[in-house]
């Protein structure tokens, strides 16, 4: 591989009920782990999400309620999922914004907070993808591979077309970087504090707002100013882990204005 791995890289994919991190899950989810020494392996299931799959994500992906309704749930293959996932960098198509968050999400769902993603170095092909070519994946498997995208938008199909075209990339990009740090620097659009990216850093390393009203504002000076809005977002349809993070600052807070 044209890549400088110093440990092994997975690259996944996700198919979901629905976009809202905190409150859709995960029906299918496929891995695909690259080895250092280039060895590959896989591996793919199909989840029961617990609730209703919309007609309009049945329409994007083709995964009904009847397909997985024997499905196991994902806290009965969460365990091996980490366990695939420790110790390794993580890779996929629009991952940063979606897939890397709703696993997040999974995992803390189920109480499993022993599992680390921030541990890992983040690339998204996507990211590389637009910043080079701006085009969709089915587009970018055509333009890099020479290839029409056969099963788009089925887990596995999408998983291992992603793995194609970031090494199309690798090799047609030689003013990239191609180690797994230097490829996530150029993968980040902002520099997120929790997965979804509703808080991010600025240029200092303060984090503020990315969304909403107060989208660019410190966090800490609109809690300071706006206590009402911790509330609101702590019972707003916000992911666990965003709230996490602003329980986690506004602690901070406590604990200094204590110091003072």
């Amino acid at each position: 591989m044209n890549i400088e791995l110093t440990r092994p890289i997975v690259f996944f994919d996700l198919e979901t009920t629905g976009l809202n991190i905190g409150r859709d899950h995960i029906v299918e989810i496929s891995l695909i782990k690259v080895h250092p020494d280039g060895r590959r392996e896989s591996f793919t299931q199909r989840l029961n999400p617990g609730i209703p799959i919309p007609a309009e994500a049945t329409a994007v992906h083709g995964i009904t309620d009847a397909d997985v309704a024997d499905k196991p749930h994902f806290k009965d293959v969460a365990r091996s999922i980490a366990n695939v996932i420790k110790g390794c960098d993580i890779a996929g198509f629009n991952s940063n914004k979606f897939d890397v968050p709703m696993l997040a999400e999974e995992f803390l769902a189920i109480n499993m907070t022993d599992v680390d993603l921030r541990r890992a170095n983040f690339i998204d092909v996507q990211v590389i993808f637009h910043k080079k070519e701006q085009r969709t994946l089915s587009a970018a498997y055509k333009f890099y591979c020479d290839k029409d995208l056969e099963g788009a938008h089925g887990a596995f199909a999408d998983t291992a077309a992603t793995v194609d075209v970031f090494l199309a990339q690798l090799e047609r990009y030689p003013d990239i970087p191609h180690d797994v740090k230097g490829l996530a620097q150029f993968s980040q659009v902002t520099r997120n504090v929790d997965f979804a990216g509703r808080f991010v850093y600025d240029a200092n390393g303060v984090e503020v707002f990315n969304f909403g009203k107060h989208k660019g504002k410190s966090v800490e000076d609109v809690l300071r100013a706006e206590p009402s809005y911790f509330d609101w977002m702590m019972n707003g349809d916000f992911s666990r882990d965003t709230k996490r993070i602003l329980s986690d600052i506004r602690i901070r807070m406590g604990k200094q204005q204590s110091r003072k």
